[in-house]
């Protein structure tokens, strides 16, 4: 293998492809503006079809279409004419795709969409193939050539397809004022999700899992209580479960490095940090972990309106959720 000439080849590849891309953007024109305006209008969902290669691209538009707030699935033309044209209803569109604009599998559902009466919307590389003719708008995705050598195998045509189907679903997200937070919506299990949806409420520690104890605690017992909860740090509260303070690992190293310690006669309220830092049940864990990371800080207490203690966390409980 000549590695020059595999290094060439690949550059020449992505060169090809890259002008494909360029190019498109002399089709955004009236009719891609048309397609937005149908698919921005659509009661149901866009059902997207297309053969072999255009399929999987197909595929993937259908996917980022309903991942940005435009409900959307892909439709595999030959098993529409065998029962699936069932799934298309009278409020949907039909985005179709086909570099010739003549496949045979999408012409023969042809007559039956139109019996629907609902929009076609087709990009195709063919603007007088028949599937074009046929479409209500049709996106004109054709390219110089193909970045395959022989001019065969489908490459520049698809890249180009797809980019113009990222155009149309990022030019409905802004239309219809899609935000992250819808984004988040509909991506529980990615990180975003997480980072937009996941509430302390969701990862405090409750109940008697809560590190706490009285104000008249002595050191021991405070260093015991951080022992048993492990969260590096116990909350001091008052007879009511109010917060007083907190007193940390920090807290007790610093004290260790200045003072001699009785941890039995020494109480920990007077060694307790006062008007600490401290989080909400309702807020959400990433503006948390901001707070931790401004003031260097590993744990939270959580408080309720009242400043009552009703949970606790710490950045390890950040970093089993994945909002870190």
């Amino acid at each position: 293998m000549d590695n020059n000439k595999v290094k060439s080849l690949a550059e020449a590849v992505l060169d090809v492809e890259a002008q494909a891309i360029t190019f498109q953007k002399q089709r955004i024109n009236d009719e891609f503006v048309k397609a937005c305006q149908l698919m921005l209008e659509c009661e149901g969902r866009i059902v997207v079809s297309g053969m072999g290669k255009s399929g999987h691209i197909g595929n993937k538009i259908a996917a980022t279409l309903a991942s940005t707030g435009t409900p959307a699935f892909f439709m595999h033309p030959g098993e529409a004419s065998h029962g699936d044209l069932g799934m298309i209803t009278e409020k949907d569109v039909v985005l179709a795709l086909s570099n010739s604009g003549e496949t045979d599998e999408l012409l023969t559902i042809l007559p039956l969409i139109k019996r629907l009466k609902i929009p076609l919307i087709t990009l195709t590389g063919n603007p007088t193939s028949r599937l074009s003719r046929t479409a209500d708008v049709n996106i004109d995705v054709s390219i110089e050539k193909e970045a395959c050598p022989l001019g065969l195998a489908p490459t520049a045509s698809t890249t180009a397809c797809l980019a113009m189907g990222d155009a149309l679903a990022v030019s409905l997200l802004e239309s219809r004022g899609f935000t992250a937070d819808d984004f988040a919506l509909s991506h529980p299990g990615g990180r975003l999700g997480r980072r937009l949806l996941l509430h302390i409420s969701d990862i405090m520690h409750t109940g008697d899992d809560i590190p706490n104890v009285g104000e008249q605690a002595s050191l021991g017992e405070a260093l015991l209580e951080m022992s048993n909860k492990g969260l590096g740090m116990t909350s001091v509260i008052d007879a009511n479960g109010i917060l007083l303070g907190i007193f940390t690992d920090g807290d007790l190293r610093r004290l260790m490095d200045h003072t001699h310690v009785d941890v039995h006669t020494m109480r920990v309220s007077d060694h307790m940090t006062v008007n600490p830092k401290h989080a909400r049940a309702d807020m959400l864990a990433a503006e948390a972990l901001q707070l931790m990371d401004q003031y260097k800080i590993n744990a939270l207490p959580v408080l309720d309106d009242r400043g009552k203690v009703v949970g606790t966390f710490n950045m390890h409980d950040l970093l089993r959720s994945g909002v870190v």
